[in-house]
């Protein structure tokens, strides 16, 4: 069995976390530690789980000794805490799997710029690996340190990985990205839980129902994120626009994403019969054997709730002959998929389990 301590045990991540390993046939919880909830019961924080999880929350803060007890370590944790609790001696005992943005960011400097504070442990940023399991399969089934990928730019990246890797070869003429990177727009909505559980005007129930807006424009700190992913697979520099907003909904994250195509694949398109089952046929192509990610059929719409509750990426992408425009749309939950489904399907490729287990639930009928 594989032995977890999970840190930040009161947030909506990890309370999706613990109910992921609850039944995860090769995963056992031994300790949760919450600063909030500390001495007592994990039932307080969540009641879905009395008479089912028997645990108190610890504080953690003797974490050299909790480190010696388990084989990973889950740091559901507000940013600039995991970088400055982790230490070789923590490292040698247990391997680390961080839901925060702290080593998300290869560049120390990018992340000050962005979270407004000197990164508290940059030495290590060099040995952590970015999780996104489905780019970085092989790397990750050998760190010590995981970087858990935010929730946006795992949509982001696995909607765009396709037109920009040089795996795809859309473009037989050039090894070059099959689309425009200066053109690309990144239009996505969250649910409220994306901003966490923590008490904040902007996320009172009279602030968020019967109302939709945009946030963090020009500012919002997935970005250099998702341009550090997409930059790797362009092999290139890619400066984009993304603008984040919120929707009343408890979950999910949906994006609509703008390119226009390179010039060769745009006459690839144009001359295409059905540009839109071109596309698909690409996109099916890029992700076989991908259990998570599903291209839906050329009559299919993506939609939050057929993935909520699920470790699922829904994508559709579409060809505007009109303007020469590529239109991806794509969503996944926030709190799986973007966060702990994720952090499970990284668990399982480090200690060579097969990379589903635990997380073949079927999305949840709203």
């Amino acid at each position: 069995m594989i032995k977890v301590g999970i840190l930040g045990a009161s947030g909506y991540s990890a309370n999706e976390l613990v109910r992921l390993l609850c039944t995860h046939p090769q995963a056992q919880i031994i300790w949760l530690g919450s600063q909030s909830f500390d001495g007592k019961p994990y039932t307080r924080a969540y009641q879905n789980f009395f008479e089912i999880l028997p645990l108190e929350c610890i504080n953690g803060e003797n974490l050299a000794q909790l480190a010696k007890q388990i084989d990973v370590l889950f740091c559901a944790t507000p940013h600039n805490f995991c970088a400055k609790i982790l230490d070789e001696g923590i490292l040698d005992c247990t391997k680390v799997i961080d839901l925060s943005a702290d080593f998300r960011l290869e560049n120390p400097s990018v992340f000050e710029q962005w979270y407004h504070a000197p990164h508290s442990n940059p030495n290590l940023l060099k040995e952590a690996v970015y999780g996104l399991c489905e780019l970085n399969r092989e790397q990750i089934k050998s760190a010590r340190l995981i970087a858990n990928p935010g929730c946006y730019p795992t949509c982001a990246a696995l909607a765009l990985a396709p037109l920009l890797s040089s795996k795809s070869k859309l473009d037989k003429y050039s090894a070059k990205p099959s689309i425009d990177i200066s053109s690309i727009l990144i239009d996505a909505k969250s649910g409220v839980s994306g901003a966490g559980r923590g008490t904040k005007i902007d996320t009172l129930f009279c602030e968020v129902n019967e109302n939709f807006k945009a946030y963090s424009i020009a500012s919002h700190r997935h970005t250099p994120e998702i341009e550090q992913t997409l930059s790797k697979l362009a092999k290139e520099p890619i400066t984009l626009s993304f603008t984040p907003h919120l929707v009343p909904m408890n979950r999910g994250i949906f994006a609509t994403i703008y390119a226009s195509p390179s010039e060769n694949f745009a006459k690839e398109l144009h001359k295409a019969d059905s540009p839109k089952n071109l596309l698909t046929q690409v996109y099916k192509d890029f992700y076989e054997g991908e259990r998570f990610v599903r291209i839906l059929e050329a009559d299919m719409s993506v939609q939050t709730r057929w993935v909520e509750g699920s470790n699922f990426v829904d994508i559709a992408p579409y060809f505007d002959t009109r303007t020469n425009r590529i239109i991806i749309t794509a969503t996944l939950d926030n709190l799986i998929k973007g966060a702990a489904g994720q952090a499970v399907q990284n668990m399982n490729l480090l200690f060579g389990i097969s990379e589903h287990t635990g997380l073949e639930a079927v999305p949840l009928f709203p």
